[in-house]
């Protein structure tokens, strides 16, 4: 992360990685793919916690609801690694190529939770709007987070999600219209 901030990412080579981390290249590539995949470490782990959490959240929420449970339950995951955040985000938001990956593990973990939802019952089409929008809600809260850290991840998303009720509340009825 050091080297990406010092240097910009396109500009670090694996083997300046390999080097400032003392290992040799191939033991780099033992632990990623390649250099952009030190960005999204532990993006399965996320994935495979929320779909987790999502499976075992109570049975009598509603969708978003049972997104809210399981962001709140994986939050942890985030706040342990929060000295690596704000450069991770610092990094991405340079980067165009990093951008279009970010956007690649998003739709990964919005689609695994999905299909998570309709394991649980919900249909396809609800599922999948849940997902993206909780999705939305919770990288809010996120960016949030880091912006204004006197105040928890917690609190951050239990802002969003009530700024998402908000705004399903006020806003008009539908016109049938298209």
């Amino acid at each position: 992360m050091e080297l990406y901030r010092e240097r910009g990412f396109e500009q670090t080579t694996t083997a300046e990685i390999a080097a400032r981390a003392g290992v040799n290249e191939r033991t780099f590539f033992r632990h990623f793919p390649d250099k952009r995949e030190v960005l999204f470490d532990g993006e399965s782990d996320l994935r495979a916690a929320l779909t987790r959490e999502v499976a075992e959240a109570p049975h009598d929420l509603q969708p978003l609801e049972m997104l809210l449970c399981a962001f709140r339950k994986v939050e942890r995951i985030l706040e342990d690694n929060r000295p690596f955040a704000e450069p991770r985000l610092q990094v991405i938001a340079a980067t165009p190529a990093l951008r279009e990956r970010d956007l690649a593990k998003a739709a990964s973990i919005t689609e695994a939770v999905a299909e998570a939802l309709r394991q649980r019952g919900v249909t396809h089409r609800l599922a999948g709007l849940a997902a993206q929008t909780g999705w939305a809600a919770f990288h809010q809260a996120v960016h949030a987070w880091i912006d204004d850290p006197s105040q928890s991840l917690d609190a951050h998303l239990l802002q969003a999600f009530d700024d998402l009720r908000a705004l399903s509340v006020t806003a008009p009825p539908s016109t049938g219209a298209a």
